[in-house]
C-alpha cells in the first residue's frame, strides 16, 4: 500500500480529510447496516437535537503502525463500551460494541495510506461520534441518530521534546455530583472551553478542578485524568464518580503494578496533600502522558521536585512503557492491541 505524500514529520494535531468515513443511522428503533463514504459532510435539519440540546457523545483513539509494521489501535474494547454508557447516560441508543469496532476497524482500513509510518512520531486519530438529528423542538430525547467515524492524522503531541506544563487551581467547576462528569459528552467539553481561554490567556497551560461538592480534592483537567507520584514511588490516581475513566489511566496503572512492580493507589487526593508529591502527570490519548511541573493555587505554587525541564523519572518509566507496548516493541497484555492489517 503507498502511502500518502505527506510530512509526517511536521504534522500538527489538526484536521486533514481522509478518503472515508463511516456512517450509520438509527430510525425506527433500530440502527441501519452502514457503511463508507466519501462525503466528508454532514446534512441535518436547522432543529436538528443536536443542535437545540447538544445531544452527542463521542471517543477519541489512534492507530498505529508498530515495529513490525503492523497496523494498530489500543483497546478499542474499552472505547467502545464507555460510548455505551455515554449513549445511555444522554437518553441515546447504544451503538452496539461489536459493531463499533467493526466500524473502527473497517474506516482505519479504508484510510490505512493516512496511517503515518513506524518511527514518524505521528498517528492517525480515530474519532466516533453519535448525535440527535432529527428536528427536536421540545426539550426532549432526539428519535432519530447518527454514528460516524472519521479519521485524520495527527502528529506527536511534544514537539520538539518534553516540556513539564504549568497549571492552575481553577475557580470553575467541571462537574457536579451526579451529573455528566463521568461520561464524554460534547457539553462537558463545551463548559471547559471559557475556563481554558481564560486559564491561556493568564499564562497556564491547564486547568486542575476540584470537586464541586467540597473544592479539596483534585479531580481531573478539562481532558485529562491526574496520576501523582510520591517519593517512595508509589503511583497514585483520584478516584472520583464524576471523572471520566480515562483508558489511558487504568493502562498506566496497570503497567505501573504489573510491569514496573510499583505500588498503586486509586483514592481521594486533596489538594492540600499534592505539595508532597514528588511527581504529576496529566494522562490521555493524545499525549499519553503531560509531565506537570508547577501548580498555581491563587499565587501560591507548587513546585515538583521532577522540576521543570523534563519528565520525572517514574512518569518517563511509564510513557515509555506503554508507548513500547503500543509500538509493538513490548509484549502487550493480552486483548490490549487490535490489529487492523
Amino acid at each position: 500500500m503507498q502511502k500518502k505524500e505527506i510530512d509526517w514529520a511536521n504534522l500538527g494535531f489538526g484536521y486533514i480529510v481522509t478518503d472515508q468515513r463511516f456512517v450509520a443511522n438509527y430510525k425506527d428503533g433500530a440502527w441501519d447496516a452502514g457503511h463508507l463514504t466519501a462525503d466528508p459532510n454532514v446534512t441535518m435539519n436547522e432543529c436538528a437535537g443536536v443542535l437545540q440540546y447538544a445531544q452527542t457523545v463521542f471517543e477519541g483513539m489512534k492507530a498505529y503502525t508498530t515495529v513490525n509494521g503492523q497496523i494498530v489501535t489500543f483497546r478499542p474494547d474499552l472505547n467502545a463500551k464507555r460510548m455505551v454508557d455515554s449513549a445511555k447516560r444522554l437518553e441515546m441508543p447504544a451503538f452496539p460494541e461489536e459493531r463499533f469496532l467493526e466500524a473502527v476497524t473497517e474506516t482505519v482500513r479504508a484510510n490505512a495510506a493516512y496511517v503515518p509510518p513506524y518511527g514518524s512520531g505521528a498517528s492517525l486519530y480515530i474519532r466516533p461520534y453519535m448525535f440527535g438529528i432529527n428536528p427536536v423542538i421540545g426539550v426532549k430525547p432526539a428519535d432519530e441518530y447518527q454514528f460516524r467515524v472519521f479519521t485524520t492524522p495527527v502528529g506527536p503531541y511534544f514537539k520538539g521534546g518534553v516540556k513539564p506544563l504549568t497549571i492552575r487551581v481553577s475557580d470553575f467547576d467541571r462537574a457536579a455530583p451526579h451529573g455528566t462528569g463521568h461520561i464524554k459528552a460534547g457539553l462537558n467539553y463545551a463548559m471547559s472551553l471559557h475556563a481554558i481561554v481564560s486559564a491561556h490567556a493568564a499564562g497556564y497551560d491547564e486547568n486542575l478542578y476540584l470537586d464541586s461538592a467540597t473544592r479539596t480534592k483534585v479531580e481531573e483537567t478539562g481532558g485529562a485524568n491526574f496520576i501523582f507520584v510520591t517519593k517512595d514511588h508509589k503511583v497514585v490516581t483520584p478516584h472520583s464518580d464524576t471523572i471520566l475513566p480515562s483508558i489511558t489511566r487504568r493502562s498506566l496503572m496497570y503497567v505501573a503494578e504489573h510491569y514496573l512492580g510499583l505500588e498503586v493507589e486509586e483514592r481521594d487526593v486533596y489538594l492540600d496533600e499534592v505539595k508532597d508529591f514528588a511527581e504529576c502527570g496529566l494522562c490521555g490519548t493524545a499525549a499519553v502522558i503531560s509531565p506537570v511541573g508547577k501548580i498555581v493555587d491563587h499565587g501560591e505554587e507548587i513546585c515538583f521536585p521532577s522540576g521543570m525541564e523534563k519528565m520525572g523519572e517514574i512518569t518517563k518509566k511509564l510513557y515509555d512503557t506503554l508507548t513500547g507496548i503500543q509500538m509493538g516493541q513490548i509484549e502487550a497484555p493480552k486483548g490490549w492491541i487490535h490489529v487492523i492489517e
